[in-house]
């Protein structure tokens, strides 16, 4: 007797035996080739730039192709493991090119079928262009010009080593560079100038020269794709001089907790004197005249004399001014220093929006249309501004803003996509808002009605109740720079955006101003 399960194999041969049959005479699979376009190159994602001499990779993985032809511009090109530099059939190659320039690669392919490139039906015979930037090697040089005291440009540097030009103390030169191979990053050092340091694209760059020596200048350009850069190094390329041109006093402001009188060159600390100098000190009701403790020359900075009040600390909210009669202090090469009356002390502070976020605080770097209008409607559209370089706080540009009569303004700041540019605050934490305003023209202003101002809203969650920053009162200073400083605290820590309102309501006339080097800032309140 056989086993049964030897039974159910059979059948189970059987089976399948008859359903593969059935397969084989009734359903015949037909496979359909795809025609599609697909090409690649090594440095697509990276504009398809590459340094002269280097390698670069084509592909053609299109699905359906009878036949392709590469072709390359006469000379520019290697195609490497070929004779023939000009033109291939192959579906990969790996290129070297020869020569500078934008080229163009084209590829002409013939498919079995009409093609789709992307979603969309084309013909059998598809043309393509590739264009191949190839960059030389990154090179830096510089030129150095004076600046002449009317701040006209003077004669030139000699650019080499150990050159020693001499640069009279409290002037300044103006540094240029030239390059090649479209470098995207530049670095300047200078050492002993003002600023030290310069990381940006400007061309033209003016740097003064306070303290007597003898120093280097250095230069870096640099791009990240194709990598490349060049550093040049000029040793003892400025020799600072004495001079006997009057000392100015550049800034009054703050440093660890001192006053800070930050003059054009080196002051001699032997001749400083406390009882020279007095104080006054305001914040709401309270009124103090502090006396100063120590008087000293800077271990850091000898152009600058710090002022210490001793136990009493200063605060960003405290209004300080400070006042010189003149007496024996002087500049290290012997010039005297004028006196001066009640020069407000502006805090040292570290700008979220320039350290922190894309904020184009000074207006350098974007144009009036990244400052749009924010549709408030009636009367919040009655403006105009512009980028002017007529004024200029901090760097060349500011905002130059007019005010209909009755108008006001209401612009947001947005970048070149039409983001809105944001910076990043934290809750619980107070924060000054600043802002420097040159007034060309008050207007007539109502006394009756509220004075013109400026508002800083931000977004989310603005505090609508924020005061004006400044308020254009019918005393404000005119034909000056004057910094404004308002402060804040944020309910939520996060990213925030700036809508800036200008009113005029109570003006019969325009209001024009120049606004430049907006902050936000950490700040420390007297209790």
């Amino acid at each position: 007797m056989k086993p049964i399960f030897i039974d159910k194999i059979y059948w189970f041969i059987a089976f399948s035996f008859l359903f593969i049959t059935a397969c084989s005479d009734d359903d015949k699979i037909e496979l359909i080739e795809p025609s599609q376009r697909v090409i690649f190159t090594s440095e697509m994602d990276f504009e398809n730039k590459i340094e002269v001499n280097s390698e670069m990779s084509f592909g053609d993985v299109s699905a359906g192709v009878a036949s392709r032809t590469w072709t390359f511009p006469e000379g520019v090109a290697d195609i490497l493991n070929s004779e023939n530099d000009n033109t291939s059939a192959e579906e990969n190659l790996k290129v070297r090119f020869r020569k500078t320039g934008k080229h163009n690669v084209k590829l002409h392919q013939t498919f079995k079928k009409d093609a789709y490139v992307g979603t969309t039906l084309k013909g059998k015979e598809l043309d393509t262009t590739i264009v191949v930037t190839v960059l030389s090697p990154v090179t830096a040089n510089i030129k150095a010009n004076y600046i002449n005291k009317d701040g006209s440009i003077g004669a030139a540097l000699k650019i080499q080593n150990n050159a020693e030009n001499e640069v009279t103390a409290s002037r300044s030169v103006q540094f240029t560079y030239v390059i090649e191979g479209e470098p995207e990053a530049f670095l300047w050092e200078f050492e002993g100038g003002d600023p030290a340091a310069f990381e940006g694209t400007d061309e033209n760059l003016a740097v003064k020269y306070k303290k007597q020596g003898v120093y280097d200048v250095s230069f870096v350009a640099s791009r990240e794709r194709p990598f490349g850069g060049d550093t040049l190094t000029l040793k003892n390329l400025i020799k600072v001089i004495p001079s006997t041109d009057p000392v100015e006093l550049e800034s009054v402001t703050s440093k660890n907790g001192n006053i800070a009188l930050v003059y054009s060159r080196e002051m001699d600390g032997a001749t400083l004197n406390a009882t020279d100098f007095s104080i006054t000190l305001e914040n709401g009701e309270t009124i103090l005249s502090p006396t100063i403790s120590t008087i000293s020359i800077d271990d850091e900075e000898g152009n600058i004399v710090l002022l210490s009040l001793g136990n009493e600390q200063i605060y960003n909210d405290d209004i300080i001014k400070v006042s010189y009669t003149a007496g024996v202090m002087a500049t290290l090469d012997g010039v005297l220093a004028d006196n001066f009356t009640e020069e407000q002390v502006i805090f040292n502070k570290v700008n979220i929006l320039k350290e922190s976020s894309e904020f184009d605080y000074s207006f350098e770097s974007f144009t009036a249309t990244n400052w749009p209008y924010m549709s408030w409607g009636a009367p919040w559209d009655a403006y105009t501004l512009e980028i002017s370089g007529a004024q200029a706080q901090d760097g060349n540009k500011s905002a130059y803003v007019e005010i209909n009569p009755g108008g006001g303004m209401i612009v947001g700041h947005k970048d070149n996509s039409g983001n809105e540019i944001t910076f990043p605050v934290e809750a619980g934490k107070t924060y000054e808002i600043g802002v420097w305003v040159y007034v060309t023209n008050l207007g007539n202003i109502d006394p009756s009605g509220f004075d013109p101002d400026l508002r800083f809203f931000w977004f989310p969650d603005t505090d609508w109740a924020v005061v004006g920053n400044p308020t254009f009162s019918s005393n404000f200073t005119v034909g000056e720079w004057v910094y404004s400083a308002t402060f804040v605290e944020f309910s939520q820590s996060g990213d925030k955006t700036f809508q800036i309102r200008g009113a005029n309501e109570a003006n019969a006339q325009t209001l024009s101003f120049y606004m430049d080097n907006i902050s936000v800032s950490e700040a420390s309140l007297r209790p």
